[in-house]
Formats: C-alpha cells, structure tokens, sequence
C-alpha cells in the first residue's frame, strides 16, 4: 500500500474529483496541498467536475410576510443527496417581498423598489438602473455567455404597480439588462393573448437555445421570445389530452413539459417532450402513484393545487409548497440518449423548518471554484463555512 500522501499530484486529484461538492469543501482544509488542487481551475473544469454541473441543486427560499427573522434558505446537492441551511440574505437595504422576490439559474433577485440581485452562494447584494416598469410577479431568465461576471437578466410580463395599486391588464414591455451600457433595453411584450393572465402565478418560462419560452400553466399558451430577432412567436396552444395543469422546463437538449393529468385510473404526474420547432408532444415518463401520493397527506380533490415543478440539466423537482408535511419533495433524473427516467423521494428539510407565506423554488448549477475562491471582492464565505460544518 502507498502512503495517500506519496502519491503524485494527478492521481490525488483525480481521486478527489468524485467527491460530491460538500465533500469536497470539508477536503479542502485538509492541507496546502488539497486546496490548491481542490481551488484550482483546472480541476473545476474536469470531466468528473462537469458531473455536477449536469446534477443542478435545488434551492427552497421561505418567505414569512410579516417577520424576515422567520424566512429561511435551503440547498440541495443530489449527488451528496443532502440539504444544507444557507444563510438568509441580508435585508437592510432589500426587504424581499412574497411579491418582488424571485430566484432565477444562479441568483437571488427582487424587482422592487429597484432590480438588484444577489449570486446565490454570496451575501451582497447589487443594485442596477430601476426597471423602466415597476413590476410584481414577472417571470425572469438569466443569459449567461460565459466569461461575463454580470449576465443578461431578461424580465418578462408581471404586474405593474404604482402606487400601492396594481394594474393586471396592462401588457408590459419585455425589459433586457444590457451590463456594457448598465442600462434596460425595451422590447415588445408579451402576446395580447396572456393579458388575463401574465404574472409568473399563473405562468412558467424556459430559456432554450436562444428562445425565451413563457407558457400558460392553466391555459396551455405559449410563444417565444427570440432573444437574437426580438420577436415573438406566434401563440399556439400546448395541451397534452387529459393535462390540468403543467409547467414548461428547459432540460439539457429537450424541452420538457410536466404535470398533472387525468387519467382513467386517475390523476397521474406527467412528462413529455416537446419538439420546440413543431410543438408537438411525447410521453417520456409517468411518476409512480404511491411517489407522488406520499407528496400528501389529505384526499381532498384539490390536494393537487399546491405542487411545483421546475428543473434544470438533467434534473426534474416535484414538490408540495404547503406546509403540513414540510415541503416535501420528490426529484426524476433523466437520462441520456436513452431518455430513461428515474425517481426519487428528497430528503426532509432540516429541521426546524418555519411555515411560509410563499415558497421561491428554483434549480441552478454550482461552481465549486466560486464557492471557494468567489468571483467577487465582497465575497463572503459564510455558505461555504455553513456546508463546512
């Protein structure tokens, strides 16, 4: 046997390489010589490495209407299959409101007073122009080219407020955050077709190969945002047969619909897939009954109401944004060429968990290297201590 510290810096490294991500943090304190493999960019960029990337974590954000002192922030890392409690972030100068707050692929954010957002493993947030359209409820992309430390957020329908009043019928224009000029650009907004119903409590959305998709989750709408033309696509209506309620996912190199369906043996938790050219549909999976039975604890014809989907990579989240069982929560791996579908039962939250008013759910990739070494000068290592312990 050869002694783990005679052994050469490759193999050490590529050994380390299939620890899951909180493993990985724990190792890197081990010595001088784990961290700097562990914090280098060569090895955040392994082929082992992009594993994780293709495993997004999914993040819970509980927001207490009342008491920010009871708002709470998990993540969970499906590899380690574990949650970690993150800090709460800071609400001096930025009370999220249930109304304003949103989560979107690797940031927190809130729409009001002004656009400002936060990287979701950091405590700080930053502050942009204010919206030309003060909204509440809008959906939300982010456009990452790779090498920019500021992406393109994209904001999409919501309601307009002023004044403490809102106005539900008024169509506001698509707004794209341009970081060279730090500036808005206007565009047109969204089809007259979703004016009853253009907030993201009615709607889902998908960024797909340069489209930004929105989708009536009760009304089956949907069109297409091209973000090169600026143009939107024609609205067709997206209904598999027996479907009562759906969302629309981006994952990997599919769109994917789940949701609800009634079935002849009864309601089921549907997916399909979506050719994004035709808008034509196929099963891929069904969630296994007693999974998605366990996801409740009541009969009440109703019951199905408070499930939330959303999803990123390769990875699906179904999960129960009531309270009475803890948000409990289920997640489908799918797999590559093959498409094959595997289901799970998540962990419960660690306890104690407070009861929310709202629930902000959404899936983001993670670097290991920006948890360890941040990409920001206000980088503040309290997650990464938080994951440590």
């Amino acid at each position: 046997m050869t002694e783990f510290s005679n052994l050469t810096t490759d193999l050490t490294e590529l050994i380390l390489s299939y620890l899951p991500i909180p493993t990985l943090i724990r190792a890197s304190t081990v010595c001088k010589l784990w961290y700097a493999i562990v914090s280098s960019l060569s090895f955040s960029s392994t082929t082992t490495q992009a594993h994780h990337h293709r495993n997004p974590w999914f993040f819970l954000y509980g927001l207490h209407n009342t008491s920010s002192k009871n708002n709470q922030s998990f993540a969970f890392d499906p590899v380690s299959n574990l949650w970690f409690r993150l800090p709460v972030l800071p609400t001096r100068h930025h009370q999220p409101t249930s109304s304003c707050f949103l989560g979107a692929d690797g940031f927190f954010l809130t729409t009001a007073p002004n656009f400002a957002y936060s990287r979701i493993l950091k405590r700080a947030w930053r502050v942009t122009p204010p919206l030309r359209f003060s909204r509440i409820n809008p959906l939300l992309g982010v456009s990452d080219d790779g090498w920019r430390r500021v992406p393109r957020f994209i904001v999409v329908g919501g309601v307009r407020f002023i004044g403490n009043l809102v106005d539900i019928e008024d169509r506001l224009a698509v707004e794209i955050y341009n970081p060279d000029s730090d500036s808005w650009d206007l565009f047109p907004p969204l089809p007259a077709d979703f004016r009853s119903g253009n907030s993201s409590q009615s709607l889902s959305s998908a960024l797909f190969r340069g489209r930004f998709y929105v989708f009536g989750i009760y009304s089956c709408f949907v069109s297409s945002f091209d973000l090169a033309q600026h143009v939107w696509s024609e609205v067709q209506i997206l209904r598999p047969p027996g479907v009562v309620f759906s969302f629309l996912i981006a994952c990997q190199d599919r769109l994917v619909l789940a949701g609800i369906c009634n079935a002849p043996v009864g309601q089921s938790f549907n997916l399909w897939r979506i050719d994004e050219k035709t808008m034509e549909f196929s099963e891929i999976a069904i969630m296994p009954q007693d999974l998605l039975y366990s996801l409740f604890d009541s009969d009440e014809d109703d019951k199905f109401a408070s499930l939330k989907c959303v999803g990123l990579g390769n990875l699906i989240y179904v999960f129960n944004e009531e309270y009475h069982k803890k948000y409990p929560a289920c997640v489908c791996e799918i797999g590559g060429e093959s498409g094959k579908c595997s289901w799970r039962r998540v962990p419960q939250l660690p306890s104690p968990v407070n009861k929310f008013h709202q629930v902000i759910s959404f899936c983001s990739t993670v670097s290991l290297h920006n948890i360890l070494r941040g990409e920001e000068e206000d980088e503040d290592v309290a997650p990464m201590q938080a994951m440590a312990d």
